[in-house]
């Protein structure tokens, strides 16, 4: 059983460089000024095919200082500038430019190679974005060009001693899929993928992991308590869910929970949306999808500890059975809730899946991911997801994995004595939608989620709000698979991983 679905285009990651003749292989070399600078003729003539002398290429890298690609042989053997490291707050390696070389340097009609000029710790941040180049889904009647190969090969500008090992090379695989099957989910529409298309996708992952999935759905969430989640969703006609998945070795001594919000579709509800507003609501499901396709491929790597991935997912729809402004409801955490905006549901799903995590998984450590604002985009922009935690140490890790990875995050301030009150209501415990929309929103509705697990809870609790960084124009990311694959690669038996992480 293959874990994507079938797009046309293969990406195969490789450590090592082979002849090609570019008329059949058109041949994109990419990378920033300093390390295209460090390249000989000799280290990349094997990809020329004699179509590109000596000369040529060494002009071609001059003009690198003057322009962004520089063709060497008509459209077929490129060479592409990435920007220099100008940030702090950017990953040095800049991949967020690399999909616009790569739509622009390459023929996009038959095989193809990319050369990636780079150090070894900017190798994996720059296979996923290459992943991100190439969405799955596409239901265009004439759309598919038919099967072809892009290849990826290396070209490490540290020592001679360094290379990428076997197991390098499997872990940027795994990461491209999930993140390329996490786009798909997100890029599919509604009808295409409702909660029941949902949970399939993620049993067909469980079976690829030999993993039982737990699955909660329709009626049985109300029975047994999960007033969140079937509040939001009980109006759809596919039912909403709660899924599962664990993996829990023998001698694991801690125990990880990663819960996803999974929105297949959000009209607002009785608060509905806009005409235009509406349009693009298919991306609200965007952290479940993300948080499975890390869970796959953290997994299949091998990790050390207890890993849970909790799917939350509902349809927010309108009809006879819709929650209404007023309505109050009780969360599995017990909490009662006050419902005065409809379109305010993300955190009332993910209030469920959290104490799920706390109450029946005993988490040491909590991750929520979800495109749950649009103040996020106000806050902290297209590229950075909004980063809330308890725990400062989690804080300055997530930080440092989100730049080595390319899926940037940056913090907002925690401080629930000065933000929660935003959610005071007079007849219940809470409201669920904050009383002043200029009072660090984006805080606010991290921490609506966190107080279900409790201010005093002693582990880490950390938030991910990636509205914004979840698309880029009409197509899905894939942002969160190697954010979280980097934050909790120490657990992983892949060395790679555990080389770009921060031990916790």
């Amino acid at each position: 059983m293959a874990l994507m679905h079938d797009s046309g285009v293969r990406l195969v990651y490789s450590k090592d460089r082979r002849s090609r003749d570019p008329r059949d292989n058109p041949c994109l070399i990419i990378g920033q000024l300093n390390q295209l600078k460090s390249l000989s003729y000799e280290n990349v003539a094997n990809k020329f095919g004699q179509r590109v002398d000596q000369r040529t290429f060494y002009e071609g890298i001059d003009l690198c200082n003057r322009c962004s690609t520089v063709n060497l042989w008509l459209n077929y053997v490129k060479l592409a500038v990435l920007p220099p490291s100008i940030s702090r707050h950017n990953s040095p390696c800049s991949p967020h430019f690399l999909p616009v070389l790569i739509n622009r340097g390459l023929m996009h009609s038959g095989d193809e190679d990319i050369v990636i000029v780079c150090r070894k710790v900017d190798a994996f941040s720059l296979a996923c974005a290459v992943a991100r180049c190439y969405p799955l889904f596409n239901q265009k009647h004439k759309g598919a060009i038919g099967s072809r190969i892009v290849k990826i090969e290396f070209y490490l500008t540290d020592d001679r001693s360094t290379a990428l090992t076997s197991e390098d090379i499997a872990v940027m695989d795994a990461a491209a899929c999930g993140i390329r099957n996490a786009s798909y989910i997100v890029d599919a529409p509604c009808n295409m993928m409702q909660t029941t298309h949902f949970v399939k996708e993620a049993k067909r992952i469980a079976d690829l992991l030999d993993i039982k999935p737990i699955v909660i759905e329709g009626e049985d969430l109300n029975a047994k308590g999960f007033g969140g989640i079937y509040g939001v969703g009980k109006a759809a006609t596919a039912p909403p869910a709660l899924v599962i998945l664990s993996h829990t070795p023998p001698k694991a001594t801690k125990t990880f929970a990663w819960v996803g919000k999974g929105i297949v579709y959000d009209t607002g509800g009785l608060c509905i949306k806009t005409k235009t507003g509406m349009p693009g609501m298919k991306r609200d499901c965007g952290g479940a999808a993300a948080i499975l396709g890390a869970f796959y491929a953290a997994v299949s790597q091998g990790f050390s500890q207890n890993l849970h991935a909790l799917l939350c997912l509902a349809e927010n729809a309108v009809g006879p059975n819709a929650t209404r402004p007023d309505d109050i409801h009780t969360m599995y955490s017990g909490y009662t809730v006050e419902i005065n905006n409809t379109d305010a549901e993300g955190r009332l799903v993910l209030s469920d899946g959290v104490y799920y995590a706390l109450k029946n998984l005993k988490a040491d450590v909590i991750l929520d991911m979800a495109t749950l604002t649009g103040a996020q985009a106000i806050a902290t922009g297209q590229y950075h997801g909004a980063l809330l935690t308890n725990q400062e140490s989690w804080e300055t890790a997530a930080v440092a994995a989100g730049r080595v990875s390319g899926d940037l995050v940056h913090p907002v301030p925690y401080a629930p004595e000065l933000h929660f009150p935003e959610f005071n209501s007079a007849v219940a415990d809470m409201l669920n939608s904050v009383l002043n929309r200029g009072n660090a929103q984006v805080s606010c509705a991290g921490l609506f989620i966190g107080k279900h697990i409790g201010w005093d809870y002693k582990g880490a609790w950390i938030h991910v709000d990636m509205a914004a960084p979840a698309y880029c124009g009409e197509r899905a990311t894939g942002y969160g698979v190697a954010l979280l694959l980097t934050l909790f690669g120490y657990a992983s038996h892949n060395p790679l991983l555990r080389s770009l992480s921060t031990r916790m």
